[in-house]
């Protein structure tokens, strides 16, 4: 491997429908930021209206998080959510190619693409995600969360993982949990 390869951004995919996918990249984030990384994470899904303990730390390290959602799909209407999409997408795209941060996390950007109960390319067109992936800076670490992966992204990628459930308690009646999901 050659030392530029070395330095070379890389796509990561956390995917899957098994609990994991963000806090795998959280984790990433504490890391590179110990690293002295710049590190921005946009959430595509999860409002500024509530209060998550992922925010709250991030805050006191000094890592930089925009929550850019309205929340789940079935709390808003169709145009509250496309209108935070669309805002979203803007200002992730603005960011990753502007190359200040050397690591820049997309969570829930799969699950916001694979959005199917309203129309969505309009506002996140998949080919202008694609082309920001293959246009950023060379020094561009990407990571990218959420249930349903596109093909396009996963082919893409230098890294996938897939979460699976194999038992969770919600099955069990037990809601989410402070401290756990949120």
């Amino acid at each position: 491997m050659s030392k530029a390869d070395k330095k070379r951004g890389l796509l990561l995919v956390y995917t899957g429908d098994g609990k994991g996918k963000t806090t795998a990249a959280l984790g990433l984030a504490v890391r590179a930021t110990g690293r002295g990384k710049r590190v921005l994470m946009i959430q595509f899904i999860k409002s500024p209206e509530r209060t998550y303990g992922e925010k709250i730390v991030f805050d006191r390290l000094g890592i930089e998080m925009r929550q850019m959602g309205v929340g789940f799909t079935w709390t808003k209407t169709p145009e509250e959510h496309r209108s935070a999409l669309k805002e979203a997408w803007s200002f992730a795209r603005e960011k990753v190619l502007g190359g200040e941060y050397d690591v820049v996390i997309l969570d829930e950007l799969n699950n916001a693409l694979a959005i199917d109960r309203f129309p969505i390319n309009d506002v996140l067109p998949l080919a202008d995600v694609l082309e920001t992936l293959r246009n950023r800076p060379r020094h561009v670490h990407l990571v990218i969360t959420g249930r349903n992966a596109q093909p396009q992204i996963v082919k893409m990628a230098d890294l996938v993982t897939e979460m699976k459930a194999v038992k969770h308690y919600y099955d069990e009646g037990i809601p989410a949990v402070l401290g756990v999901e949120y």
